[in-house]
């Protein structure tokens, strides 16, 4: 588990203020974590930037800018988000401790990307639907907006508490997925994501004009595989349940 850091990914979605930017570079430093990325950041090339990532201006000069959140998951393995607000839509909520937990495991493996939300919105609920599950953190309800490079700071303290905790354990009380697989990346499972509908809608289990059903088939699908995990193996066991449909269908005409 000695290089699990380096398999956390930080993504910064829409993020308004270069300052929060050049903070959260400052607080995943601290911390001890060196990956970030942004998508759609503003200028970082200002005093303000530089000014917050005091101490961490190596991290924000090497953190990838992309266009798209797609894009910026393509290669990750696993995908979790923050959340202040709760919903049906938004998939399931762990506290921030138990997430963190289940993280450190996972990225013994495979890379992980935890999203932020922008500052005044959060993340919208196609972006939740790309993670396997959200991680909220106890907060006033008075005021429960945390700043962004303060929610960044609280997640890398949890990721580095549950390092610490691991090490203190015996071979007994190890956490039950120690011995985590290797996962399938995003672009992988994104495919199969659409192969899935596609076969669905072959067998009527998704009404071909029932759009609102089909969106929501598929987001509890997403919610529900992405917060397992897909190891190879199991996403070509998926495919052949696809191809297995389609070959039916396509011999019975």
């Amino acid at each position: 588990m000695n290089n699990w850091k380096k398999n956390i990914y930080f993504i910064l979605v829409a993020p308004r203020e270069s300052g929060n930017v050049g903070s959260a570079a400052r607080a995943m430093n601290n911390m001890d974590f060196h990956n970030l990325r942004l998508v759609n950041p503003p200028s970082l090339d200002t005093d303000e930037a530089r000014m917050f990532a005091h101490g961490s201006r190596e991290i924000l000069k090497a953190a990838e800018a992309f266009s798209s959140l797609e894009e910026a998951l393509s290669d990750m393995q696993y995908v979790v988000g923050t959340t202040r607000r709760r919903g049906r839509r938004r998939g399931a909520y762990v506290p921030v401790d138990q997430g963190t937990g289940r993280l450190y495991e996972i990225a013994s493996a495979n890379k992980v990307a935890v999203l932020f939300g922008r500052e005044d919105r959060g993340l919208f609920n196609e972006e939740v639907d790309r993670c396997g599950f959200m991680m909220t953190i106890p907060a006033n309800k008075k005021q429960p907006s945390i700043n962004l490079a303060h929610t960044v700071m609280i997640i890398a303290y949890e990721l580095s508490m549950a390092g610490i905790k691991e090490k203190g354990l015996k071979d007994d009380e190890k956490l039950l997925y120690a011995n985590v697989p290797e996962f399938a990346d995003q672009k992988a499972i994104s495919h199969l994501y659409e192969r899935m509908e596609k076969a669905m809608r072959l067998i009527d289990y998704i009404p071909h004009d029932g759009d609102l059903t089909g969106r929501k088939t598929m987001q509890n699908i997403k919610h529900c595989l992405g917060r397992a995990g897909l190891a190879d193996w199991e996403l070509n066991m998926f495919h052949g349940i696809c191809r297995s449909i389609e070959n039916k269908l396509a011999n019975r005409d």
